[in-house]
């Protein structure tokens, strides 16, 4: 899979909270860069020890259809080599190394719709929701937008402003419910967490019908599972709920067993890309792509969280478990299909090939 690469220059840094920026891109002058409400970006910064290149995903905040530009908002997460470098040291005029649009979390609109999408965010989870929640708004004159929105505080409440002048523009077609975990003591707002029970809540006085109904959530695993949890209740499909998962489950090496009671050990994986045969060892604690990066075999990939398919590949011979699977269908699973950033190898003589 080749994978476009922009360099794009920054036109516009804004700061939404004390630990996280906007950052606006001027297109290319050759061309407009085409994306989906919901899909991210991968950024690559000199941020690793002795300036080695280190690559990011973020959703973008803004809309096909209402922003002119590009932006990504980026919250600062400790010891975090991108995220504190984006928001520490990028400046207005500077170019960044983009690779291309990608994702499959996304809304795509029809003027047509009239239909209701409820959404539950929590933190940076409310990036891709905002940029689809806006594409919605302006393209579908007949659907509404309920947004459940998890925070600590009311300081740290990413497009606070931004949501109250959503509101304000749309009037009923948009309500945005905030839940503040350590409001302050005047907040007369949702106290607490997003639980299944504040969920199946607030999904009633939105006047949710489950029968009907999409509902598109990002934020951590466990809100989202508590949540899909209380929709199972109300016989929800899993074709009508959508998530998005930030960062892939980081496996366990103890939990890392097959049916058969093995463990996962070093092996020697064979991988073919590019009319190239590469042979290397994988460690236990290393996912197939990242024994191949650490011998310098240049294998596609973006996001390394399991979504964008940018590292897909077939295994041929033997077999592998993967951390994450979401990024790919059932047929492409009962195929044999997988993602080296999240598959590790269970047996020995595993075969990959990578288109």
């Amino acid at each position: 899979m080749s994978l476009k690469t922009y360099f794009l220059q920054v036109k516009e840094v804004v700061q939404e909270t004390s630990d996280s920026v906007t950052i606006y891109f001027w297109h290319p002058l050759s061309e407009q860069i085409k994306y989906k409400a919901g899909q991210f970006i991968t950024i690559i910064v000199p941020a690793g020890e002795g300036g080695k290149k280190v690559r990011r995903s973020y959703s973008m905040s803004t809309s096909p259809h209402s922003d002119t530009s590009i932006g990504v908002t980026v919250k600062r997460v400790a010891g975090g080599l991108v995220s504190n470098y984006l928001n520490d040291k990028v400046k207005v005029g500077d170019f960044l190394e983009i690779i291309e649009p990608m994702g499959n979390f996304v809304v795509e609109t029809d003027a047509d719709n009239a239909r209701h999408l409820v959404m539950f965010g929590a933190g940076s989870g409310i990036t891709p929701l905002l940029s689809m929640a806006k594409s919605v708004l302006k393209m579908e004159p007949n659907s509404r937008v309920s947004l459940v929105y998890g925070n600590r505080s009311e300081e740290s409440i990413i497009f606070k402003q931004k949501l109250h002048e959503l509101e304000a523009q749309y009037g009923n077609r948009l309500v945005v419910s905030h839940v503040l975990s350590r409001p302050s003591e005047v907040w007369v707002g949702q106290k607490g967490r997003i639980s299944q029970g504040l969920a199946i809540r607030l999904m009633k006085e939105f006047n949710t019908d489950f029968s009907t109904d999409n509902f598109y959530m990002c934020g951590p695993n466990e809100m989202m599972e508590d949540i899909i949890k209380g929709l199972e209740i109300y016989n929800v499909p899993k074709s009508r709920i959508h998530k998005e998962n930030f960062h892939a489950a980081i496996a366990d090496e103890s939990d890392n067993k097959e049916e058969d009671g093995e463990t996962l050990q070093t092996q020697t994986v064979k991988v073919k890309y590019e009319g190239e045969e590469f042979e290397f060892e994988v460690k236990p604690h290393q996912t197939i792509l990242e024994a191949a990066l650490e011998e310098d075999i240049d294998l596609p990939y973006s996001c390394q969280a399991g979504m964008c398919t940018a590292c897909m590949g077939k295994c041929v011979e033997g077999k592998v478990k993967m951390d994450e699977e979401e990024g790919l269908t059932e047929k492409e699973i009962k195929q044999g299909f997988i993602l080296t950033c999240v598959a590790h190898p269970m047996t020995k003589g595993v075969v990959i090939e990578i288109d």
